[in-house]
């Protein structure tokens, strides 16, 4: 009998023994990665051994590595049907949920097991991914340290980690968190150095978080495995866009475009060419860029998303709005989650006018990037535009001609839609003349509205009344301010206008009780290659029966754009029906010519708690009637401070010797104090 039993189970072992023998091959298979092989070779064996658990464990992994995620959960199922106790079994029917992403019950699943065996090396690591495809990453990050407890240093744990403090970087950048993102990115690139994933997650960190100077340095830390040279290279050129040294960002763009060749993966390629195309872009060289895109497009009856986007980007900068629009829906239709197509669509619909639809887009943006940067500070941005706001400004001027004014405004924009805006202005100003012995003092008030009556036309209207009162003469009159803003074509503005006002310059004009009617034509052209033309003209009809014709134009060239910096030439021509030189100037013909350069830091592209400033320096030459040649300068110039998106203070000043309303061979200064205040913290229609 004891002969019997130990014969039995020498044949059971020699059985296993040649069994696993057998399987050996599979085992190979699923341990290098060869899923289809390894899953024809266990549905062979399955049909000699149905009931196999080993085999079946192995077909059921062979199946689910190999894309059939659904099919192995059911295989696992049965499994555990037959062994529903069994650990090992459990933890294939665990990870086959991992496969089919059903993420919410393997989450409570492993959860179970590691309650079962808190050791579990599979378990504890199988939750911890779990987890992080929950995006659930501090737990996450528990667990897999638990895992590395038990087995430390194991390679796929590691690299669990990594990807979870990848993740975890990121809601942390969402969140604005970035000095926790930087710190769990470095955490990384300590156990992985250069890793390619971490450094690029950092360098868009420091991109983010404007940090440009760390940005490129992530870049260049990229760059030192060749493999990455290109994608570094890209990332350098945009730091420098960023810095504002666009023909360097030409230039790295360059290196990497030559830098490509046979091997280089056709999507790195395509990367290369965009961020090149983008350069030119940058620089202005838009025919060169439209040949490179046109060269994308040709004979290509489905452009990528990339190639369109480069379009719409070069009309956008062109500013032909209506043709970067056409791109956006097109880059949409293909992919209706498409960064680029909704935010840049939302930046030409705001170009265009079409402010509502604007909101909409950028809206629609952060539905598919949680709470994306850009989009947000595109919608803060246009939240600005629509924020009541209160101005106000004291002022002090005084000439040769021994007059002397105090001007304290008051204005307010009170917006009650994109559409309509409640517009109020109030005026009090002072003059005198010691030596005439003369003073009068004005107080005007004007109320009224903006109305957007289209896309590109709005309508403005104020009325009021102005009040003066000196030791001569004391009056009330009506006073208007109508303005029609219109942009008729593409890098054009126009306005037309009706003002009806009181000379004020002076208190010996103020007593007169000049009524003026102007009507008023302002038109400015802009171009793709720097040269703006601005042409104002006044024709003013006053109750003292004078008329006056006046034409201002300008012919300007943008040398750069950080900061602003531009030089032309202006040209003045006055003439009076009238000439009554006793009472104001009024020439019958006045010519002046002038050459200016300005350099502006706009108070609208300052960041809070920056400095913004203007400097113009203009001089020239002023003919009045047959007299000779007079020399002219002006001098004026603003510094301000930004304290925040919706506070801001400047001084300005103006000095300028060019004949005035009053009197040729003059001197004019000004001197002022402005502040806005932007009293609400969003737009009333949106409380």
């Amino acid at each position: 009998m004891m002969l019997r039993k130990t014969l039995s189970f020498f044949i059971l072992l020699t059985t296993i023994s040649l069994f696993s023998q057998d399987m050996k091959e599979g085992f190979t298979y699923l341990e290098t990665g060869k899923y289809q092989k390894a899953e024809s070779f266990f549905k062979v064996i399955l049909k000699d051994f149905p009931k196999n658990k080993t085999a079946r464990l192995c077909y059921g992994r062979a199946v689910g590595l190999n894309g059939g995620a659904t099919k192995a959960v059911k295989l696992f199922t049965n499994l555990l049907k037959d062994y529903p106790n069994d650990f090992e079994v459990k933890l294939n029917y665990a990870e086959s949920l991992l496969w089919s992403k059903q993420f919410d019950k393997a989450k409570s699943y492993y959860k179970n097991l590691v309650k079962e065996d808190a050791q579990s090396f599979p378990a504890l690591l199988g939750y911890a991914n779990t987890l992080s495809n929950l995006k659930e990453y501090n737990d996450a990050l528990v667990y897999v340290d638990k895992a590395l407890t038990v087995i430390p240093g194991n390679p796929n744990a590691l690299v669990s980690k990594k990807y979870m403090r990848l993740g975890l970087a990121n809601q942390k950048i969402e969140t604005r968190e970035y000095n926790v993102s930087e710190k769990l990115l470095n955490e990384n690139l300590a156990i992985f150095e250069n890793d390619k994933e971490t450094l690029l997650n950092l360098a868009n960190l420091y991109l983010i978080s404007e940090q440009i100077n760390k940005a490129k340095d992530a870049f260049e830390q990229l760059g030192e495995n060749p493999k990455n040279k290109l994608t570094a290279l890209n990332g350098i050129a945009l730091t420098y866009h960023l810095n504002g040294d666009e023909k360097t960002a030409l230039a790295t763009s360059k290196t990497a475009l030559e830098s490509i060749d046979d091997n280089t993966p056709k999507t790195l390629q395509n990367q290369t060419k965009e961020r090149y195309v983008q350069a030119l872009i940058w620089n202005s060289k838009y025919k060169e860029a439209e040949a490179e895109i046109n060269t994308f497009l040709k004979d290509n009856k489905d452009p990528e998303n990339w190639m369109l986007s480069l379009r719409a980007t070069l009309n956008t900068y062109k500013s032909d709005f209506k043709k970067s629009l056409d791109d956006y829906n097109l880059i949409l239709q293909q992919d209706s989650t498409s960064f680029d197509g909704n935010l840049g669509k939302a930046n030409a619909l705001k170009a265009s006018g079409y402010i509502n639809r604007a909101y909409k887009s950028a809206e629609n943006t952060l539905k598919f990037y949680n709470n994306q940067k850009d989009a947000v500070n595109f919608i803060k941005q246009l939240d600005q535009s629509f924020i009541p706001l209160v101005e106000t400004k004291v002022s002090y001027s005084f000439d040769n001609g021994d007059n002397v004014a105090y001007s304290y405004t008051a204005n307010t924009v009170f917006p009650l839609s994109t559409k309509l805006k409640i517009l109020a202005n109030y005026n009090y100003r002072t003059t005198s003349n010691d030596v005439l012995d003369v003073a009068a003092s004005a107080n005007n008030i004007l109320v009224g509205a903006a109305y957007q009556i289209k896309n590109n036309v709005i309508l403005k209207g104020s009325f009021g009344v102005t009040s003066s009162n000196s030791d001569v003469n004391y009056f009330n009159q009506f006073i208007t301010d109508m303005t029609l803003e219109i942009k008729p074509f593409k890098l054009q503005n126009l306005e037309l206008g009706y003002k009806r006002d009181i000379q004020n310059f002076n208190a010996e004009l103020l007593n007169r009780e000049i009524i003026q009617n102007n009507w008023i034509v302002n038109y400015n052209l802009n171009t793709n290659f720097n040269l703006g033309w601005f042409t104002q003209y006044y024709y003013t009809s006053q109750s003292d029966e004078n008329t006056r014709n006046l034409l201002f134009t300008s012919l300007y060239y943008n040398i750069l754009k950080k900061p602003a910096l531009k030089a032309g030439i202006n040209y003045q021509y006055i003439t009076f029906k009238d000439q009554v030189p006793t009472i104001y100037f009024s020439p019958s013909r006045f010519n002046a010519i002038e050459v200016f350069t300005n350099i502006i830091k706009d108070e609208g592209i300052a960041k809070p708690k920056e400095w913004f400033y203007m400097l113009t320096a203009a001089t020239g030459f002023q003919y009045i009637e047959d007299g000779e040649r007079q020399s002219t300068y002006r001098v004026q110039g603003q510094f301000g401070y930004k304290f925040s998106e919706r506070s801001v203070l400047n001084i300005y000043g103006l000095r300028s010797n060019i004949a005035s309303a009053t009197a040729a061979g003059f001197t004019f200064n000004e001197i002022g104090l402005r502040f806005q205040w932007k009293f609400l913290s969003k737009p009333i229609f949106k409380k």
